[in-house]
């Protein structure tokens, strides 16, 4: 019988890893496709035919929307992706393998994990660490005051405003996008922290996903605060395979443009996601472009260690995050527009009013903000807003913990379901 190698067998026998790595990604992407982009991409095809006087009749599918669909999807293809490029070994244990696409904790609005980070700690021995398990239910004290006070007191005011935009003056409307920027980050970010708590309950060290970003004082800056787990899943997964070995600073700055516009679809799927994201991509590109301008008068004038300069570039970095968020929430292109006309209009200078809002409910909205963004601006050198030093009075700790509390029962906002379920 003739002899045959183990490198022939391999080579004609066995399926190549990039196969089915390839196979692997298509089939996530399919999924993701199907279940989250069908009815978006089949309307605007339907619409496009119908604008030249050619009527389709479409197949539509009855199907519900996956919860959490967007981010189990990125954990497959994060494990898919870093097995071929060899970060982490395959693993044979398929309860282990599902318990890192699907750990309960990060299912619905992530942080997205990688299985460089998370795939390992599923096979390490589960020890109760006082420590960190202490550390995990501050953590969750202040996503709940997060959440149930600054997001949902803030929602109150965003769903008026927003829904009945056209009867409010441009101050007013100014408002509503503010408090917006703060539901958004206190409503995502709070969820971030309830779920990165309820892993060190469980002995898990979860990705970091926010890191202080309205204190950010370049938009790039704020990208690498915000999110950054989505973040760095674009960065590493899309922006440089795009890049590949391309030394040209336009196609750098197109491929930049191209990986946020992608992840405003992976937001939704809607035109006000897209522009969302186009708006993101341009504004890091003018940002990373006119670093070293930046650094040059800053040396030349002495501004680096300004704190009014500082100030005022984070009030900057904030406004332009303010005024792409009304693309993020608002319904329709039609509506974002008709909310910015609304804004820029000699009713901005005029006193604000919002109908159904008591000003009690406004007052104590604006106080719970100033007191979160306080905790926040003293501990921003810290991993999360409510991490002390155990060292420091048992007491005051214990007094800070009941007055949250005590915040969360009485005051806690119309009860709104976590912004990010819907990705």
């Amino acid at each position: 019988m003739q002899h045959i190698s183990n490198k022939e067998v391999g080579s004609s026998s066995w399926i190549k890893p990039k196969t089915v790595s390839i196979a692997n990604i298509v089939v996530n992407l399919c999924v993701l496709g199907i279940f989250k982009y069908y009815h978006f991409f089949v309307d605007n095809f339907v619409a496009a035919f119908a604008s030249v006087g050619i009527h389709l009749q479409p197949t539509t599918l009855q199907i519900i929307l996956p919860v959490g669909i967007s981010f189990y999807t990125f954990h497959a293809l994060s494990y898919s992706i870093d097995v071929y490029k060899k970060r982490v070994p395959a693993t044979k244990d398929i309860i282990g393998f599902f318990a890192f696409i699907g750990f309960f904790p990060l299912l619905v609005a992530g942080p997205i994990e990688r299985a460089t980070h998370l795939l390992p700690q599923m096979f390490r021995k589960r020890t109760f660490d006082n420590n960190l398990a202490v550390d995990g239910l501050r953590q969750i004290l202040w996503g709940l005051f997060k959440k149930m006070v600054v997001a949902d007191n803030c929602a109150s005011v965003v769903n008026e405003i927003f829904s009945n935009h056209t009867n409010y003056s441009g101050s007013t409307l100014v408002i509503g996008m503010i408090f917006f920027a703060f539901q958004l980050y206190c409503d995502f970010s709070g969820y971030s922290d309830i779920a990165i708590g309820v892993g060190k309950l469980f002995g898990f060290n979860l990705l970091r996903n926010f890191d202080y970003p309205y204190f950010a004082t370049s938009f790039a800056e704020y990208w690498r605060r915000n999110h950054i787990s989505m973040t760095q899943w674009f960065m590493d997964y899309v922006y440089y395979p795009l890049i590949g070995d391309s030394t040209k600073l336009w196609y750098w700055n197109f491929c930049m443009i191209i990986t946020f516009l992608l992840s405003g679809l992976w937001h939704g799927s809607g035109w006000t996601f897209i522009v969302w994201g186009l708006y993101q991509g341009v504004f890091i590109v003018i940002s990373m472009n006119t670093q070293k301008s930046r650094k040059r008068v800053e040396k030349k004038y002495h501004l680096k260690d300004s704190r009014i300069y500082a100030i005022f570039r984070m009030i900057l970095t904030f406004s332009i995050v303010c005024v792409g968020l009304i693309f993020f929430r608002a319904k329709s292109i039609a509506q974002a527009w008709s909310y910015f006309g609304g804004i820029f209009t000699s009713s901005f200078f005029s006193t604000p009013h919002i109908k159904d809002v008591t000003l009690k409910t406004l007052v104590f909205t604006i106080i719970f903000i100033v007191m979160f963004m306080t905790i926040e601006w003293r501990n921003r050198e810290k991993q999360h807003g409510l991490q002390v030093d155990n060292t420091k009075s048992p007491v005051v700790r214990w007094a800070l913990y009941f007055a949250l509390i005590a915040i969360i029962w009485a005051f806690e906002g119309q009860k709104e379901q976590f912004i990010y379920f819907q990705f």
